[in-house]
C-alpha cells in the first residue's frame, strides 16, 4: 500500500499522557492509519517527511476560544501556537450574528454551514450560548421566565444540539445570565445531559469570598450532564492551600459521578468588559445616565472601593477604545481626576475591555497542576492580551521547562487528549489509528512565546510543521497559507 505522507523518525507524545515512542506514522487522506513502532523501512508515501530530533504530537484544542470567523478566518494567532480546533460560544453567547437575524436554529445552520463554505484555518466547535437563547425567548433580563419562555429556551438548546453543538455555555457575570437564577439552569442542564452534551460555564463568581458557592451551582447542573469552569481563578485568593479546597471540592464532586473539569488560561491577569467594575443596579437594563443623576456618589464609591480591593488602580490596563494600553492609576494622572470619576464619566460600564492583575501565581499554578484541568486561550485575534497569541507555546516555555510544573507529556495530555475527551470530540486530540490527522512537528525547546500586555499581537514561534485534516499548512517553518479547518459537529 502506498500512503498520502510518511512521517518517520518522530517521537511520538500520543496525548494520553503516557511515555513517548519511536514510531513512522502514515496518513492516508485525512487520516492516521499507520503506527508502526518497529519503523520499518519497507513503508511506501506519495511524500514523507523526516522527523528526527523532533516530537510529533496531537494539534492543540483551545477549550475555550473567541473570534469572528468571517473576519479573520485564518485564524494565525491560534495555529502560530499549534493549535488546530477552537471552541467558540463561549460566556452564553452564541453566534456571531446579530440576534436580529439568529431567531432560529436555521439562523445558526445558516451560520454553521457558511463556516463550513469558507474552510476557516483551524476547527471549530460549536456551544449555544445561554445569554443568546435567553434574549430570543423573550425572558431577557427576568428572574424567573415564565413557562412558555423556559420552553422556547429548550426549544432553542435542543435546536443547536440538532446541528452539532457540543453543549451549552453559560456567562453568569454578564447580561442577561446575571439575572437568572438555579432551578432555570438546572432545567437546561437537563436538555444538554438528554442530548449528550456538556455545561461550560463563566461561572456567577470568581472572586476568593464567594467562589465556593458558584462552583456549587455548577455542581448542581453537573447531576444531568458533565460541567466545566470556564478559564478557572480565584481572584484575590493567595497560596496554594486555597487552591487546593477548590480542586478537592471539585474532586468530591467527581466520587459522587459528576463530571466535573476546568479549563485555565496560562496568565495571572484577566481580560473582559470593564462593566465586571460596576454594580448590577448601574448596568442594562437601568438607565446609566439615570443611576449617575440619582445613585452618583454611590456608585463613585462603589467604584473607589472596586478597584482598590482589585490591587489599586495601577492593576486595570484598558484594552480597548481611546484609552487602550493605559492603566487607570496613568489616566487618572493625565486627566487631572479620581480614577473612580475616569470610570464613571469617562468610560462607563460598556467603554471599554481591559486586562486586570488580580491572581496569585502559587494558586493558580496549582489549579493548572489539576489533573482534570485543561488549557485554553480565553482569547482571539482581536484581544489584547499576550494569552491571545501565547497561551499554548506559554504552557511549553514557561510551565514545562522554567517552572518544572509538570513533564512534557503531561502538558501535552492536557492540551489535547483531556480536551478532547472531556468535549466528545471523538477523533481527534490523540494520535491513534483511525482518528483524524492534526499533527505538529517541533523541538519543545525552541518554542517562544513573544507576546506581552505591552505588545500582545506578537504570534507564538518554533512549531516546525502543522498539518491539519492531513493537509500540510506550514512545513519548516513557514505556513502554506492554505486553510484546511473544518466545522466539527458532535455525532
Amino acid at each position: 500500500m502506498t500512503y498520502d505522507l510518511l512521517i518517520t523518525n518522530a517521537t511520538v507524545y500520543d496525548g494520553t499522557g503516557s511515555e513517548p515512542y519511536s514510531a513512522t506514522i502514515a496518513l492516508t487522506g485525512d487520516t492516521i492509519s499507520l503506527i508502526d513502532k518497529e519503523n520499518k523501512s519497507d513503508v511506501l508515501a506519495k511524500q514523507t517527511i523526516d522527523a528526527s530530533g523532533l516530537i510529533l504530537t496531537p494539534g492543540f484544542i483551545d477549550a475555550h476560544a473567541h473570534g469572528e470567523v468571517f473576519k479573520t478566518p485564518d485564524f494565525r494567532n491560534f495555529l502560530e501556537m499549534g493549535v488546530t480546533t477552537i471552541c467558540l460560544g463561549q460566556d452564553g453567547f452564541s453566534p456571531d450574528l446579530s440576534e436580529d437575524s439568529y431567531t432560529s436554529g436555521e439562523a445558526l445552520s445558516t451560520w454553521m454551514n457558511r463556516v463550513e463554505e469558507l474552510q476557516p484555518g483551524v476547527n471549530i466547535v460549536m456551544f449555544v450560548g445561554h445569554n443568546t437563547i435567553r434574549m430570543l425567548s423573550g425572558a431577557t433580563y427576568k428572574p424567573e421566565p415564565d413557562e412558555a419562555e423556559l420552553q422556547q429556551m429548550e426549544k432553542l438548546l435542543h435546536e443547536g444540539m440538532d446541528l452539532g453543538c457540543f453543549g451549552m455555555t453559560t456567562g453568569l457575570e454578564y447580561n442577561p445570565g446575571l439575572n437568572c437564577k438555579t432551578p432555570e439552569l438546572d432545567r437546561l442542564a437537563k436538555t444538554v445531559g438528554e442530548r449528550g452534551g456538556m455545561i461550560m460555564s463563566h461561572m456567577r463568581s470568581e472572586d476568593d469570598a464567594t467562589i465556593l458557592p458558584a462552583i456549587e451551582e455548577l455542581l448542581s447542573q453537573g447531576k444531568y450532564c458533565p460541567v466545566q469552569i470556564s478559564h478557572i481563578k480565584v481572584v484575590y485568593g493567595k497560596g496554594t492551600g486555597r487552591a487546593e479546597e477548590i480542586c478537592n471540592l471539585l474532586d468530591e464532586a467527581r466520587a459522587k459521578g459528576i463530571k466535573a473539569t476546568a479549563d485555565f488560561y496560562p496568565y495571572t491577569a484577566s481580560y473582559t468588559s470593564i462593566e465586571i467594575l460596576f454594580p448590577d443596579w448601574a448596568k442594562k437594563p437601568h438607565d446609566y445616565e439615570q443611576v449617575k443623576a440619582t445613585r452618583g456618589e454611590e456608585l463613585k464609591q462603589f467604584l473607589k472601593d472596586k478597584i482598590i480591593f482589585r490591587n489599586g488602580p495601577e492593576a486595570t490596563l484598558i484594552g480597548t477604545g481611546p484609552y487602550k494600553g493605559k492603566t487607570l492609576e496613568q489616566l487618572s494622572e493625565e486627566l487631572q481626576k479620581p480614577f473612580e470619576e475616569v470610570l464613571m464619566h469617562d468610560i462607563g460600564p460598556y467603554g471599554a475591555f481591559g486586562a486586570y492583575f488580580i491572581m496569585d501565581d502559587a494558586l493558580q499554578d496549582t489549579l493548572l497542576k489539576y489533573p482534570y484541568t485543561m488549557l485554553c486561550t480565553d482569547g482571539s485575534p482581536f484581544m489584547n492580551h499576550p494569552r491571545s497569541y501565547g497561551s499554548f507555546a506559554r504552557m511549553i516555555e514557561t510551565f514545562v521547562y522554567k517552572k518544572q510544573l509538570f513533564p512534557l507529556q503531561e502538558a501535552i495530555r492536557k492540551m489535547t487528549g483531556l480536551t478532547a475527551e472531556t468535549i466528545g470530540i471523538k477523533d481527534r486530540g490523540l494520535i491513534k489509528e483511525g482518528y483524524k490527522a492534526d499533527l505538529l512537528l517541533f523541538d519543545p525547546k525552541e518554542i517562544k512565546e513573544h507576546a506581552s500586555f505591552e505588545d500582545p499581537a506578537q504570534l507564538s514561534s518554533g512549531f516546525q510543521t502543522i498539518i491539519l485534516n492531513g493537509r500540510i499548512i506550514k512545513q519548516n517553518g513557514k505556513p502554506t497559507q492554505e486553510r484546511a479547518g473544518r466545522m466539527l459537529r458532535k455525532r
